[in-house]
């Protein structure tokens, strides 16, 4: 069992967060598969899903660290249901990226064993937010 500097966080606390990230993540690739089928242009789709292979190669990163924690593969399960039209979407997957942005700061900041693999996921996400955005502003602006 690894060992935890900060008395509150725990072992049980860190599995908690890492299941909380993967069913992330595997709502986020759904979610974006959805969202580039329907997207209004070529570079919107393309956009979109490069963004999911980046959110596919998080699922494999987190879901490695839960099977060398635990021995067991995780079990993911949508967090949420997807939007069904592009606008929505976009407002959902924006929030979504930067609400993902604080928590795995906030997860690298408690977990010194996982801080590097969150503290890069945490700087795609961010990325990600800043597309989405763009693409909010973009269509907003069409109208």
């Amino acid at each position: 069992m690894p060992n935890f500097p900060n008395q509150t966080s725990t072992y049980s606390d860190l599995l908690a967060d890492l299941t909380k990230t993967i069913n992330s993540e595997f709502t986020a690739i759904r979610c974006y598969e959805q969202l580039a089928s329907i997207a209004p242009s070529q570079e919107a789709k393309n956009r979109i899903l490069e963004i999911r292979k980046d959110e596919m190669r998080h699922f494999r990163m987190f879901s490695n660290i839960y099977f060398s924690l635990t021995g067991m593969p995780p079990a993911p399960q949508l967090a949420e249901q997807c939007p069904a039209d592009f606008a929505s979407g976009l407002i959902s997957s924006f929030h979504d990226e930067q609400q993902a942005v604080d928590f795995y700061h906030e997860v690298a900041r408690n977990y010194p064993l996982v801080r590097e693999a969150y503290n890069q996921a945490a700087a795609d996400e961010q990325n990600h937010a800043v597309w989405f955005l763009f693409f909010i502003i973009s269509s907003s602006s069409l109208h």
